[in-house]
């Protein structure tokens, strides 16, 4: 019988697409509750940002993360403080490329996603951290 490991990660295409129906389940969500959306997988030298929706005149960046279970923190406990940093700084690029955001006032949420038999446990997290 041959040896296989324990747990092994799910290809990378695999977990493409898992990320990327994440991010749209987060978006809809998020949409439900009142959130308009702006752009998805902002891109800038300093990183990536999930999603950019407005809210009440709120500008928010939003970090989408998907655990299959809650061990060491789940998903909330995976966005360490230099993922942070590269999301803020993300985020400054992305004002400086899109002025008509200026007024808005802005907010770093995250949404995290738990997969559960046939669907998402969605919770989101408002003001995740600040600058």
């Amino acid at each position: 019988m041959e040896w296989q490991p324990p747990f092994s990660p799910p290809s990378l295409p695999d977990r493409q697409q898992a990320g990327a129906e994440a991010e749209l389940s987060a978006r809809h969500h998020l949409e439900q509750h009142g959130c308009q959306f702006v752009c998805a997988n902002y891109r800038s030298r300093r990183g990536e940002i999930d999603l950019v929706m407005t809210h009440h005149n709120r500008l928010l960046f939003i970090e989408v993360r998907m655990r299959r279970h809650e061990a060491f923190g789940g998903a909330a406990g995976s966005i360490t403080y230099a993922k942070q940093q590269k999301v803020i700084a993300c985020a400054r690029a992305f004002l400086h490329h899109h002025p008509q955001f200026y007024n808005h006032d802005c907010r770093f949420d995250v949404v995290t996603l738990q997969r559960l038999q046939h669907s998402w446990q969605i919770d989101w997290l408002p003001d995740a951290f600040t600058t």
